[in-house]
């Protein structure tokens, strides 16, 4: 008996059961992101969060320091957003407001391309990570000062 031969095909099987695996997929993890982002929002539909007593949760930073993040607010927005309050949601964080159709457009490319089963990973340049950085900072000191 080749034992061998037979682990390596043991092992093949293994890979090939593997690579079949649905939780492989490149649409696996966009989908994912969807189904959850949908269920977030039909929750948050129905849930204000200007008031309180829901189960929406409190920013950590905020918590610790009294201060707002750049994100502070975005839950707000996006409820504001979805009851069509467009000045409000503006009030609430407009660095995210316009942000969020750039964010959505690469939410919609990752699931297109995992559709059709290639898999995409979108890079930003060290300049691009800088701006990034730099505007999330400037935002955060901007809004703890006005």
């Amino acid at each position: 008996m080749n034992t061998a031969g037979s682990s390596e095909a043991r092992a093949e099987g293994a890979a090939a059961s593997v690579r079949r695996s649905p939780l492989r997929h490149p649409a696996t993890a966009p989908s994912a992101v969807l189904a959850a982002g949908a269920a977030g929002a039909v929750y948050l539909y129905r849930t204000d969060p200007h008031d309180p007593g829901h189960l929406l949760p409190q920013c950590p930073f905020r918590m610790l320091t009294g201060l707002l993040c750049p994100a502070c607010g975005g839950t707000r927005m996006v409820y504001d957003l979805m009851h069509g309050h467009f000045t409000e949601a503006w009030l609430d964080n407009r660095a995210l407001l316009l942000a969020a159709p750039y964010a959505l457009v690469l939410l919609g490319r990752w699931a297109w391309e995992g559709l059709h089963g290639r898999r995409w990973r979108p890079t930003l340049s060290p300049r691009a990570q800088v701006v990034v950085l730099a505007v999330a900072v400037a935002w955060t000191v901007v809004r703890n000062i006005v």
